[in-house]
């Protein structure tokens, strides 16, 4: 059986090279005699794997040293709590909504303060992204909340918002690692790594530390509070150790291919050819503003649910996987992850042209 091109949103695909290190790797890890399964997470060899992985994220990032890294349980979802509970100091937090995520963390944290709703693009099933040059952010927000990425929808923030001095927290789980990022401008940045770095199970947490204090809402549980676990070096508890391991060895393949800068433009090559197709096909559509594309997911439609569903049956067959759009919009999405290579794109591209011309 052949590798199919899986353009699944996540869980998605991963390097080649770093699945065939960890199989190799599956039964005796560097001589241990036991896999990085069974392996306790404070031995000698373990302790070296999660310490380089951070190290190298930090090179990969640029990531400044009075920020940390965390490596946490609890997916994205749960940031959308922690963050309230950590940083809602005066009860206060703005909120831009551009899509699933954003609405659910804007939910979740209004059980815990006040959360404003300062911009949206919900009025156009979220096809873009709102002006954030001048927004009424309020006199007392602890943070600004944004998700630069939107899987769903395929917009991606190009340039921040203006937060007027406020602390910025974005989940960047769908675009995690795609290209060179200025993490000062960030207060935190976090997301799943199931999109872009790694097998689900592990969200990375980048924080700054004076945001790190014991000063919570009251009754935040301990496993709940950033202080826990940057106290602890990420290792309060058991950590997904296995997750962490791939991670690192997909920071490595990352740094092998020349860091950030180079993926930046990889992925911009990659996502031009499907981009530069569906502007002159007759068939097919984006769905996206094109000021606003994503790099990483490109949402489109024929216009026509049965040919929809037609597209995705017989792309399937071909060998195309995951293709079919999120159950709330419909339609096909392509999820092109750092780890997609270019062929791939090139073969979809070469299969809607037959798809087009045979249902013309």
């Amino acid at each position: 059986m052949s590798r199919v091109y899986n353009f699944s949103a996540g869980p998605a695909v991963l390097p080649e090279e770093v699945l065939k290190e960890a199989a190799d790797e599956m039964l005796d890890y560097r001589g241990t005699g036991m896999s990085v399964m069974e392996m306790s997470h404070r031995s000698k060899a373990y302790d070296t794997i999660i310490k380089e992985a951070e190290a190298d994220l930090r090179e990969l990032m640029k990531i400044p040293d009075n920020y940390k890294v965390l490596f946490l349980q609890g997916g994205a979802s749960q940031q959308f709590a922690m963050i309230p509970m950590n940083l809602m100091k005066n009860g206060v937090a703005d909120y831009i909504v551009t899509g699933q995520w954003a609405k659910k963390a804007y939910q979740e944290a209004c059980l815990f303060g006040k959360a404003n709703k300062i911009a949206s693009s919900e009025d156009k099933t979220f096809s873009y992204i709102p002006d954030c040059s001048d927004l009424p952010i309020s006199e007392d927000a602890d943070y600004v909340y944004i998700c630069e990425n939107n899987t769903i929808y395929g917009t991606k923030f190009k340039t921040l918002p203006d937060t007027k001095g406020k602390t910025l927290v974005a989940d960047v789980s769908s675009c995690f690692l795609s290209e060179p990022v200025d993490v000062t401008k960030y207060g935190v940045i976090y997301g799943g790594v199931q999109k872009n770095i790694g097998p689900a199970g592990v969200v990375i947490v980048i924080i700054r530390e004076d945001l790190i204090t014991d000063d919570v809402l009251p009754g935040t549980p301990t496993m709940l509070k950033y202080k826990t676990h940057a106290d602890n070096d990420s290792l309060y508890n058991t950590p997904p150790a296995y997750g962490i391991y791939i991670c690192g060895k997909v920071f490595k393949w990352l740094k092998q291919k020349g860091g950030l800068e180079k993926m930046k433009e990889y992925n911009e090559k990659k996502a031009k050819i499907l981009y530069d197709f569906l502007d002159e096909s007759k068939l097919f559509k984006g769905t996206v503003r094109k000021e606003d594309r994503s790099l990483m997911n490109v949402p489109f439609v024929t216009g026509s649910e049965e040919l929809d569903a037609r597209f995705v049956k017989e792309a399937k067959e071909a060998g195309f996987e995951n293709l079919k759009g999120h159950r709330t919009v419909g339609g096909m999405r392509a999820s092109i992850y750092n780890a997609m290579p270019i062929e791939g794109v090139e073969k979809l591209v070469e299969f809607m042209k037959k798809f087009e011309e045979a249902n013309a």
